[in-house]
């Protein structure tokens, strides 16, 4: 087993189990594409698709008991296939949707055996055992970190510029196109959830404005990044809104100071 496939498991691993924890954010796809890209030594690629698969990923959460795609096994799938097997980035989304389908029934299959480990800690409570509380709870996030691990490190294995040529020819190219359209419909989908999660009709003007310089100049985007920035810094300083306590401590501060007669009354 060569090194890449370790490195590439291990970093499945983490993202795995980063995908339930979502305290550090290890299984989005910018993080663990760019993850995987720093193991496969080409860490510009890695951040290419992680980026491009985050536009995609945006709309990719859990709402109740609906169980979203699985981000994690896409980014790192998807990483693999484009370094190591040579697909084109552009080519990322295709492979990432049906991949994240797939490891959305993995998830919901492995949070069912997880149950099980659920009511052993619950018996192990009743006996204030907590080494044994604490191995159920480290046994069901190592399963969910393997159900990306071992997928990763098999694609690792396999994945050539034949292989994924041969795969793709194999696509017909209206399913090909479909999941193109659908990718697109998809980072749509997710900046409008991110636009309704913030409720920020104040900010709207910005976003539309963003679109407008996006497309009618040449701005790259650190660019942009810039003028944004810029920009909520001005209506962070004007906006009456974060300024209201510095408005009401204006007169107090202006008030004329006691007379000595009054200092004597207090």
């Amino acid at each position: 087993m060569s090194l890449d496939i370790i490195l590439v498991s291990l970093v499945g691993l983490i993202c795995g189990m980063g995908s339930v924890l979502d305290e550090r954010q290890m299984h989005r796809p910018l993080v663990a594409c760019t993850l995987v890209g720093l193991v496969l030594g080409d860490l510009r690629t890695g951040v290419m698709v992680g980026g491009a698969l985050e536009l995609v990923a945006l709309g990719w959460m859990n709402v109740g008991a609906a169980m979203a795609p699985d981000a994690a096994l896409a980014s790192v799938v998807s990483a693999i296939l484009v370094i190591k097997g040579g697909l084109p980035v552009t080519e990322s989304i295709t492979v990432a949707v049906p991949v994240a389908v797939a490891g959305q029934m993995l998830t919901i299959f492995v949070r069912t055996i997880a149950v099980f480990f659920q009511h052993m800690a619950d018996n192990f409570a009743k006996d204030a055992n907590f080494r044994g509380i604490e191995f159920c709870h480290f046994t069901a996030l190592l399963l969910q970190g393997l159900r990306v691990a071992i997928p990763a490190g098999l694609v690792a294995a396999t994945a050539s510029v034949e292989n994924v040529q041969a795969i793709l020819a194999q696509i017909p190219v209206e399913v090909t196109e479909g999941l193109r359209i659908a990718g697109g419909v998809i980072v749509v989908v997710g900046y409008a959830m991110v636009i309704n999660m913030m409720s920020v009709r104040a900010l709207l003007p910005f976003f539309f404005l963003g679109f407008v310089i996006a497309v009618f100049s040449s701005y790259n985007l650190i660019a942009l990044g810039i003028i944004g920035t810029v920009l909520a810094i001005l209506y962070i300083q004007l906006s009456p809104r974060f300024n209201k306590s510095a408005a009401a401590s204006g007169p107090v501060a202006r008030q004329a100071p006691l007379a000595d007669d009054e200092l004597e009354g207090l």
